[in-house]
């Protein structure tokens, strides 16, 4: 998310009548683009990891899997709003680094004045981004695995492909991929662009690895990589963009 680009938010609460009011609020501010609703925790991490989510406006208590047990699976750039009808939760938010904790039931205008600040840290990060060095200077990553901050080349991956909650990263000269705790929505946002690119649910492919292409699959170290539909076109484009035909 940019200064100028809204903010991609979801809204969860297993309630009906909760998640229709917070869906009214987020049609009237205009900075916010409303990416999906779910009624569990579930579904908002399906769809978290399906596409990129700024913002999340959670509820605390919801079954099995609770709001506060989703938001510390959450990547450090979507981050979460709080509602809940209980304030014993109000530590637990400050805990995971909540941006806000709503108190049910809330108006309009505290969930306005929460998504402003949701906007407000957004357009920070991106002004900070701007004066910063851009991913495509970065040649290398670390990466959580064994206990250990591994540093790893970026010259040095593959692929990576994805397993759920885990993601196996394949490298050049190794048997055996590197294991960690993450996903691929994490990576793919961490990776630059002109480098890797995601061309399955459960892969991103190391641009410059390629080998050959072959009825919608890239070759990569002998193995074959599917690219589906959804990325198909931008994958195409690559391909054209280097082809000399």
């Amino acid at each position: 998310m940019t200064a100028t680009n809204k903010i991609a938010c979801l809204i969860v609460d297993d309630e009906p009548m909760a998640l229709s009011l917070m869906e009214d609020y987020v049609a009237k501010i205009p900075f916010l683009e409303l990416k999906g609703k779910c009624s569990n925790a579930f579904q908002a991490l399906e769809k978290i990891h399906e596409e990129k989510i700024d913002v999340v406006f959670l509820d605390i208590q919801m079954p099995e899997l609770n709001g506060v047990e989703l938001s510390r699976t959450l990547s450090k750039n979507t981050r979460v709003v709080f509602t809940t009808a209980f304030d014993n939760y109000a530590l637990e938010g400050f805990k995971v680094d909540a941006l806000d904790y709503l108190l049910k039931p809330y108006n309009f205008e505290e969930f306005y004045n929460a998504a402003v600040k949701a906007k407000e840290w957004f357009d920070l990060v991106a002004n900070a981004s701007q004066a910063s060095f851009s991913k495509e200077e970065i040649d290398y990553i670390f990466i959580r695995s064994d206990y250990k901050q591994l540093k790893i080349k970026l010259n040095d991956i593959l692929y990576i492909e994805g397993l759920k909650d885990y993601v196996k990263i394949w490298l050049v000269k190794e048997d055996r991929p590197i294991l960690t705790h993450s996903s691929l929505k994490k990576l793919e946002e961490e990776l630059p662009v002109n480098k890797f690119m995601r061309v399955h649910r459960s892969f991103i492919i190391a641009l410059d690895k390629i080998e050959a292409i072959e009825r919608s699959q890239a070759i990569i170290n002998k193995q074959y990589i599917p690219v589906a539909d959804q990325f198909k076109q931008k994958f195409q484009d690559f391909v054209g963009r280097n082809s000399l035909d």
